[in-house]
């Protein structure tokens, strides 16, 4: 009951937030009229096999995407439904080639939960990382369909293993196999009596190796780059841009590629008040630029992975904020990244520090600090590199078990 209520406050949150909000208006304005809307997608499956795969946001859809793609390229007989909780996922993923359906997920009521299954009658779900909502697993439990947890990754805080968490801890016996990315989650999950799990890594390896295989030049930033060392920051957010204003703006022979996590005018307007000499990456486009900027604004999405090859050093943000973003997408080109102090929730950030690949600062002195080392001293920035890179290749493979586990078990087949 106490679930339920959480539930429905949550979207009268959401619809209240809404009146002012633009990602709230897309939460609510992307679940109206659902049922009639996703009965219509599914009339396109024509008998084939239905899998359900789901993500919270852009960041999961990346470590998901490896083992949709593979599905698709290993069985021709499959209609796959990608769903978001998120608006940031779904807006910017809602035309994804490769699924047959991109849909919101419906709050996780009782009533949408048996609606929706009703609708999707999905053969396999694919559940990636760390949604776990109550309703949906119950009644798929005891529908008997094949739930898989993907890049799953489990902390000693979570409710699952708190003593108030029983309720939440026979979930995981609902899921029918897990796939981890480390050890201690693997400890965890036994310490709770699942044994049913693989150590398998996180497919977000597999992801980023293959968008590095792919490189395409950025013609108009290897020529704003020329000879000259290079910072790219990514994912960054208000905090980051300014720890980094000072050191940019100081070194005027560097060049500063600063790509925001959001990209709406406001926020640009205010990166161009922080960091002098700059230009926008649409004016660099159109010729219109300010012929001694040496920063570099990207007023898009979609590019970060590939500007990431040019930098002499990286930074991704988010790390004075709740999280940092993606560091693999940085290390798997080779780069020394430097984040803030919010990782702890990051295995790949905490083995790259151990490792002297990445490198954590909590304030603009620390920064500076940390930058001039690596730019002034090739060694120590040449190491950090090779680690990176080393430390990427090696933890390659997940999505590879997930398919095995899928063939040996024959979860796709008649």
């Amino acid at each position: 009951m106490l679930y339920s209520l959480s539930i429905l406050l949550y979207s009268a949150g959401i619809r209240l937030a809404s009146l002012w909000n633009p990602k709230a208006r897309l939460w609510i304005n992307g679940r109206k009229d659902w049922k009639t809307r996703y009965l219509q997608l599914m009339g396109k499956a024509n008998g084939k096999k239905r899998i359900w795969v789901h993500c919270a946001s852009l960041g999961e859809f990346e470590q998901g995407r490896p083992v949709i793609e593979e599905i698709r390229k290993s069985y021709s007989d499959v209609f796959i439904v990608l769903s978001f909780f998120s608006p940031s996922g779904y807006e910017i993923r809602k035309n994804y080639d490769q699924a047959d359906a991109v849909v919101y997920l419906p709050p996780d009521t009782v009533s949408n939960a048996r609606q929706f299954l009703d609708i999707i009658e999905p053969e396999l779900v694919i559940f990636i990382k760390y949604e776990y909502w109550l309703n949906y697993m119950e009644l798929m439990g005891s529908r008997k369909i094949p739930v898989l947890m993907v890049s799953a990754i489990f902390r000693p805080g979570q409710v699952f293993f708190r003593w108030y968490g029983q309720r939440w801890k026979s979930l995981l016996h609902k899921i029918s196999h897990f796939f981890v990315q480390d050890p201690r989650s693997a400890e965890l999950l036994e310490r709770a009596g699942v044994q049913h799990f693989t150590l398998s890594g996180d497919t977000r390896f597999d992801r980023v190796i293959t968008i590095r295989n792919k490189f395409e030049p950025v013609e108009a930033v290897e020529k704003f780059c020329g000879n000259a060392k290079v910072v790219v920051a990514g994912s960054t957010w208000e905090e980051d841009e300014e720890v980094w204003d000072h050191y940019a703006n100081i070194h005027p022979e560097t060049i500063f590629i600063i790509a925001p996590h959001e990209v709406y005018e406001a926020h640009l307007r205010q990166i161009g008040k922080l960091f002098r000499d700059n230009t926008r990456y649409s004016l660099l486009l159109a010729g219109h630029t300010n012929g001694n900027a040496h920063v570099l604004i990207i007023d898009n999405i979609g590019m970060l992975s590939r500007l990431y090859h040019y930098a002499d050093i990286c930074y991704v943000g988010g790390g004075f904020g709740n999280g940092i973003h993606n560091i693999l997408e940085a290390a798997v080109h080779g780069k020394p990244v430097i984040f803030g102090p919010e990782y702890e929730k990051f295995r790949e950030a905490t083995d790259m520090l151990e490792l002297g690949a990445a490198f954590t600062v909590s304030s603009a002195l620390e920064l500076e600090e940390i930058a001039s080392k690596l730019m002034n001293n090739d060694d120590l920035r040449k190491s950090a590199a090779e680690k990176a890179l080393q430390y990427v290749e090696s933890k390659a493979g997940a999505t590879e078990k997930i398919m095995a586990y899928i063939q040996e078990k024959r979860l796709l087949t008649s």
